[in-house]
């Protein structure tokens, strides 16, 4: 039972806000009232809605708003939270937190990731969405809390984030400044799967977001579906997994009654589901004040950010649209720890405290209160290969030259020039034995956070991996912006999935960091910098995938996330290619099946795989990818000079 407990606690404290300190919880006490509302819609559906208002009511303020799947409630009792910061809150705002519809305390059912409905007509109550919720909410605020500015402002973190992004197409004309942070905007390709691949390290995590509760609750009703996974907690998942079988053995063990995970079962392919379900071809007609945050480690939420903030930028000339991104992981923005490492990667001191009290607070006290003056730039980036802050006027920035990488003999890899285009690669793919994710042996995560800056070593020593790595470099050389895989490749079977990772090498001197056990030795490191996985199938249409014929070349293009990263002097450059990628994504059965969700045990087989040596890797810049993506990605997360 102790057992039980721990876990459930540990998994409610990753999916909830993490609440603050005594001090600061005193502080709400003493300068804030607490009260609790259910706000109607205009369907008739009540949301709750907790309001903390300033006890000094001797001027009026703005409001900041945060609308969340992860309980409302967490808030009530004085309860202080890292959302939003104690800077913010020492500088007055009333502080107004929402269930959103079909969650906790909130009446109505649950969806994820609401299909936006244009207009927002106020008079069509059927007509309901994330947009015409919060509309609905702040109409109500603005007439019913006292003391009130007629300025609101939307914050929130990954789901929280996309319920902020959510709200801007046809915004309440009082919403004047919002951040999305770490936001999803598309679950095909953030979150829950990567490019049509499903995230199987994600499969506990399925509990929270697919169970309809009954009736209005304080606590999650969810815990005993989580806990079937950690009941007897697996020391190591990638074992856990791999003795899983295929992935319809998850849908009889764990999630027959699960209808999120009934619905990504039924949808393998980009259809009308998911694409319904998109955000970002709605963000349009923003005339407000944006700052999108986010983390050059996220394992969750990189994907949104990064296209959210370049879909505003392309279609929306009258926002002020600025970007964020730090040294951070999911969220990590959010709380301050001292010392700011991701995994064995040491980047600075202080720095999300730099970014609350210098980035965030500023952004919200100018747009909100009319205080200071807006200094952030267009773009606010973190090199995270120098481990410094950098200001742009344009995200990619025009002034940092691209790069192209080639492959060669022997593992060689040219800066843009091609060594030998005759050249080609291979290595038999065995999903009985996938390359394992991380550098270090995990029990069950939750979602994955770590190897988005791991040491990759462990892959390098791997037949069915691909290494090539420069020589030393002479000077430091600066990759920002956008990295598209270009490859040429062949096959035994009818199908695989594709991993291109950006790796930085340390040189053998390098020193250790202060924070890692003995046993990591950063001398040599193979950092991973950015990486991506890409479902082959899909090579031409996300919508309509189709297998490979054995033998022949095809052409398999896409995008990796953006990066900013020095690779300094003595440094190398490394590019790693390979299939399988365990437990992190499912494993491909690698002959073509209608639906991997589908497959069998005995669908899976290995393949020998060639690239060939016309495949490439462009690094930087914005890379034009256009003839691999569906017409609306084209539009919207896309911007051309």
């Amino acid at each position: 039972m102790k057992i039980r407990f721990i876990f459930a606690l540990a998994i409610l404290l990753a999916c909830t806000s993490i609440m603050a300190q005594n001090a600061d919880s005193l502080y709400l006490r003493s300068y804030y009232d607490l009260k609790e509302y259910h706000l109607p819609m205009r369907d008739g559906v009540e949301l709750f809605t907790v309001v903390y208002t300033p006890k000094d009511k001797s001027k009026k303020y703005p409001f900041l708003m945060n609308r969340t799947c992860y309980n409302a409630s967490g808030y009530t009792d004085y309860n202080a939270s890292t959302y939003p910061s104690k800077y913010l809150v020492q500088d007055g705002y009333i502080l107004v937190y929402q269930d959103v519809r079909g969650r906790y305390m909130s009446d109505g059912l649950f969806d994820n990731m609401t299909p936006n409905i244009p207009g927002n007509n106020p008079k069509n109550k059927t007509a309901i969405d994330e947009s015409s919720d919060t509309y609905d909410s702040i109409e109500w605020l603005l007439k019913n809390i006292p003391n009130n500015n007629g300025k609101v402002g939307m914050y929130g973190v990954s789901y929280p984030g996309f319920y902020t992004a959510a709200a801007l197409p046809d915004a309440h004309p009082a919403l004047v400044a919002s951040s999305p942070q770490a936001p999803i905007s598309d679950f095909f390709f953030d979150d829950f799967h990567h490019q049509g691949a499903y995230l199987e390290s994600y499969t506990a995590a399925f509990a929270v977001f697919g169970y309809q509760k009954e009736g209005r609750t304080r606590k999650p009703w969810y815990i005993d579906k989580i806990m079937r996974f950690y009941d007897d907690p697996a020391p190591d998942g990638y074992d856990f997994y791999l003795n899983m079988g295929a992935l319809k053995n998850i849908t009889e063990k764990y999630h027959s009654d699960n209808f999120f995970w009934k619905q990504i079962i039924e949808h393998p392919n980009y259809d009308e589901f998911w694409q319904k379900r998109n955000i970002l071809p709605h963000l349009k007609g923003i005339d407000h004040a944006v700052m999108t945050v986010g983390g050059w480690f996220d394992a969750e939420d990189l994907y949104g950010p990064l296209s959210i903030y370049k879909s505003i930028e392309a279609n929306n000339p009258k926002a002020k649209n600025t970007i964020v991104m730090g040294p951070w992981a999911h969220g990590g923005w959010a709380r301050e720890q001292g010392k700011t490492t991701h995994n064995h990667i040491y980047f600075g001191d202080s720095i999300s405290t730099y970014y609350q009290k210098e980035v965030e607070r500023n952004f919200f006290n100018h747009h909100l209160k009319g205080e200071g003056n807006d200094k952030l730039p267009e773009a606010y980036m973190f090199d995270t290969g120098i481990k410094e802050w950098k200001s742009f006027d344009y995200w990619p920035p025009k002034e940092v030259e691209p790069v192209s990488l080639y492959f060669g003999e022997n593992g060689q890899l040219g800066i843009n020039k091609p060594i030998d285009e005759k050249a080609s690669f291979s290595y038999v793919s065995d999903p009985k034995k996938p390359v394992p994710y991380r550098s270090e042996t995990e029990g069950l995560t939750f979602t994955p956070r770590w190897y988005m800056s791991d040491d990759q070593r462990q892959a390098a020593r791997r037949p069915d991996v691909l290494t090539f790595e420069t020589q030393e470099l002479t000077e430091p050389r600066t990759i920002a912006g956008e990295i598209m895989a270009q490859l040429k490749i062949s096959m035994t079977g009818s199908d695989a999935d594709f991993i291109v990772k950006l790796i930085d090498v340390y040189p053998q001197d390098h020193e250790n960091y202060d924070h890692n056990p003995k046993n990591v030795v950063m001398g040599g490191y193979q950092q991973l910098v950015r990486s991506e996985v890409f479902r082959g199938r899909f090579r031409n249409s996300f919508e309509k995938p189709e297998p490979f014929v054995s033998g022949e070349i095809s052409d398999v293009n896409f995008r990796l996330q953006d990066v900013l990263h020095t690779f300094k002097k003595g440094h190398k450059i490394m590019i790693q290619i390979h299939s399988t990628w365990f437990p992190f994504i499912d494993r491909n059965p690698q002959k073509y099946v209608d639906n991997i969700y589908e497959a069998t045990d005995e669908d899976f087989i290995k393949s020998t795989i060639t690239v060939h040596g016309t495949s490439m890797v462009k690094a930087g810049g914005n890379v034009d990818c256009c003839e691999t993506l569906p017409a609306f990605m084209v539009q919207q997360p896309i911007i051309k000079d």
